[in-house]
């Protein structure tokens, strides 16, 4: 589960490096009371659209990072950030404790 958490936390925070237009993010763990570990990634970007869906073809080397979140998250989706006014990316993983 740690090595799928820090994973997730890298694939969210490239996507918001080179996507969001933004200067700053923001990232957040949090274990729920359901057991789950909750990553958030939060940017300041200026544009409006949730991450791009992979547009990547079978030889090229990047371009895959939201199918790896997709594979390997419980749950994930997009929302507007309260805190810096862009956008947040979240994952939950299950853990097992």
């Amino acid at each position: 589960m740690c090595t799928d958490a820090v994973l997730l936390v890298s694939e969210l925070a490239t996507n918001a490096v080179l996507h969001s237009g933004g200067d700053r993010m923001l990232c957040g763990l949090s274990l729920t009371s359901h057991e789950q570990l909750r990553i958030e990634m939060h940017d300041d970007g200026r544009t409006s659209a949730g991450p791009a869906g992979c547009g990547s073809g079978p030889r090229d080397e990047s371009g895959r990072g939201l199918l790896i979140v997709q594979q390997l998250a419980d749950s994930w989706g997009t929302a507007r950030s309260d805190r810096t006014g862009g956008t947040t990316v979240w994952a939950v993983l299950r853990v097992g404790l």
